[in-house]
């Protein structure tokens, strides 16, 4: 048997809507995404959502929106992968990298707190494998300290802390659509805010800065808009907005395939000598964009070598994420910063999860793991 790492979820609705979306006069800014960014945020429960090309372009015009200077510094977590770090990079900021909790993965409020300085202007934390971070301590820090918040929750479409959508804490919320997400658009990601000025101007933004988009100006004087400030070319198409939108109608379907998966996995996997399951903290609903194990330390055989042996088996696995602060761009100062980090970077595995995973491929992942 194969068992591949992830297998998109595609059914008749979503060809459907696909094919539809073709057939109408606008392929771009059109109707669909209009629907697709209201039902977006009625699922998150915020009051916009704008839909863009990327969860990276997400995280930029987020970041963005922020108006860093040169000297500023935004905290991100060490334990993700590197758009998360690169936003606050093309603002010219800098991101300081803070180590991450041994159990969840996450940024903790500990974490953040230990790393602000004179020069600190916000905290961009990511929801790691599904799982929320501890919203209830980290707003209380950026609070404290007058923080702007950006939540990464490119894994956390559905997740929630105290049954509060993860997306609706901060400032604004970056989701992404690639293809191993909880839904996907092919290519494509969200932003969610609360704040309607923000959402007014990030839609500007998106659309190289102009003040009106082509369907506004179909219906007016097509030559008289303006452009209101430098822009990019950030726009989420009707196509892959029909699909988005699509799936996004039965998300919770699909969280509730991932959780049930997770829980036999849970169950299976448990008593296996060497092996630790993940972690659910209090107060949250974990919906397993990731099921990642950590083979524990000194046992008698490594991460690497557990991964090889179930590739050899047709299993595919992944490693996320390894840390920035030990890549080039970083310089690869500040090791001893990241005791956790550097720890689990050899450590975590993530196994096969995806909705269309049977119990016979399951319990495959499982035999060959023991």
């Amino acid at each position: 048997m194969k068992v591949s790492y992830f297998e998109p979820w595609i059914t008749k609705e979503d060809k459907k809507a696909v094919n539809e979306s073709l057939n109408q006069r606008w392929l771009t800014n059109g109707p669909i995404l209009k629907k697709f960014e209201d039902k977006f945020a009625r699922t998150i429960k915020v009051k916009n959502s704008i839909g863009v090309g990327s969860a990276t372009q997400a995280l930029h015009l987020s970041t963005k929106m922020l108006g860093l200077k040169p000297n500023d510094e935004v905290i991100v977590p060490t334990f993700t992968f590197i758009a998360t770090a690169n936003a606050v990079k093309y603002c010219g900021a800098k991101p300081i990298l803070v180590d991450v909790d041994s159990e969840t993965f996450n940024i903790t409020a500990e974490k953040i707190e230990q790393n602000i300085t004179k020069n600190t202007k916000a905290i961009i934390i990511v929801h790691y494998g599904g799982q929320s971070c501890d919203m209830e301590k980290i707003l209380k820090i950026a609070k404290k300290y007058n923080l702007k918040i950006i939540e990464d929750c490119a894994h956390a479409l559905g997740s929630k802390y105290k049954n509060k959508n993860c997306g609706s804490f901060g400032n604004l919320g970056c989701f992404s659509f690639y293809p191993t997400k909880i839904i996907t658009s092919g290519e494509g990601g969200m932003i969610t805010t609360n704040d309607t000025t923000l959402s007014k101007r990030i839609k500007i933004l998106r659309s190289q800065g102009m003040s009106l988009q082509a369907i506004d100006r179909e219906h007016k004087a097509q030559w008289k808009y303006d452009i209101l400030e430098t822009g990019y070319n950030y726009r989420l198409d009707e196509i892959r907005s029909s699909l988005g939108l699509s799936q996004l109608n039965r998300v919770n379907v699909i969280n509730e395939k991932r959780i049930k998966i997770a829980k036999k996995y849970d169950s299976l996997i448990g008593k296996i000598k060497g092996i630790k399951i993940p972690v659910v903290k209090p107060n949250r609903n974990h919906i397993f964009h990731l099921y990642t194990i950590k083979v524990k330390e000194n046992y008698s055989f490594s991460r690497d070598e557990l991964f090889q042996k179930l590739q050899k088996k047709g299993i595919g696995t992944s490693v996320q994420f390894y840390p920035l602060h030990l890549m080039t761009v970083f310089n690869k100062k500040g090791k001893k910063k990241f005791i956790n980090a550097n720890i689990l970077k050899d450590q975590v595995l993530s196994l096969p999860i995806f909705p269309k995973m049977t119990l016979e491929q399951i319990q495959y992942v499982v035999k060959n793991l023991k």
